[in-house]
């Protein structure tokens, strides 16, 4: 852990946002798990995101967190700041007819949501993705045939220093659960094309997109989303279940017996739980069906 002194308490006395030192991240999770950050920091808005970067020096390190799915961090925790766009990052805008800008903390299933009582179409797929729209950008997130990088044109990016821009949809390379673009930039707001819908008729589709994925998928229980990338040509979940790992426990972490690709918090796991039960999913799956599987969830911290 830094010492105190190693982030002035100072600096954030400057800002709008809140501070909160030796915050457990587990709060800050879909998986309910995670140790301490040296602080956490919690934005007004986008103004006060770029002033805290602005101040924040070059040597503490910083991790971005909107819902925290697809995010497993190590009970040890993480050194330096995490930075929660979630709740704070929040303004939707239209600033053409057929055009919406979303910042980087609102919800999937709130820009989807919107765009549909709006009479756009388009988005109603990201009600199933339970996340923020930056995590959706950062990478490519997807569900029931629709991926978000289809309706992007632009995005606006920040970088270590607070440095914003605005970037063309074509400077990134885009694939499936994959982004690749400039460095040391982070999305802070995506702008998405849409058409015209019919609200009643993109509602009921949200609705139905719901009670499908609610019937599909462990969504009562703590959970960090789709564990493992589906492998070319196939799938991770059927791949799971044929090798008999449905309802293989380490601890209170579980693989779920609603759908083999997601690991469930049945109460009061703990991140080494759910590390060790991807890995040995992944060991059982080489040995008996050949094929690597990768995981999708991005795996932080320190043991």
């Amino acid at each position: 852990m830094l010492m105190d002194d190693d982030i002035s308490i100072q600096m954030f006395g400057k800002l709008r946002g809140r501070a909160l030192q030796k915050e457990p991240l587990a709060a800050y999770t879909s998986w309910r798990v995670g140790g301490p950050a040296d602080f956490v920091y919690i934005p007004a808005d986008l103004e006060d995101t770029t002033d805290f970067l602005q101040q924040l020096p070059i040597e503490i390190p910083l991790l971005w967190l909107g819902l925290g799915s697809n995010t497993l961090v190590r009970d040890g925790g993480i050194d330096g700041i995490a930075l929660i766009t979630q709740g704070a990052l929040n303004e939707i805008s239209q600033p053409e007819p057929y055009l919406v800008r979303a910042e980087a903390g609102v919800a999937c299933a709130q820009i989807a949501r919107h765009t549909a009582r709006s009479g756009l179409t388009g988005l109603e797929f990201l009600a199933g993705i339970p996340g923020t729209v930056g995590g959706a950008l950062a990478m490519n997130a997807g569900c029931y045939g629709g991926e978000t990088w289809q309706r992007v044109v632009k995005v606006e990016t920040i970088d270590r220093l607070g440095h914003r821009q605005i970037r063309s949809a074509s400077d990134f390379e885009v694939g499936y659960r994959h982004v690749k673009g400039p460095e040391n930039e982070w999305f802070v707001a995506g702008y998405f094309e849409l058409t015209a819908g019919e609200k009643t008729r993109s509602l009921e589709d949200i609705k139905l997109l719901l009670e499908k994925r609610n019937m599909a998928q462990p969504t009562s229980w703590p959970n960090g989303g789709s564990v493992f990338r589906n492998p070319p040509g196939d799938y991770a979940a059927r791949l799971i279940e044929q090798s008999g790992l449905k309802g293989m426990a380490i601890g209170n972490a579980r693989v779920s017996e609603k759908h083999a690709n997601f690991i469930i918090n049945e109460g009061d796991a703990k991140a080494s739980d759910i590390e060790s039960l991807i890995l040995h999913v992944a060991q059982i799956v080489q040995e008996e069906q050949g094929i690597s599987l990768n995981p999708e969830v991005r795996i932080i911290g320190k043991v």
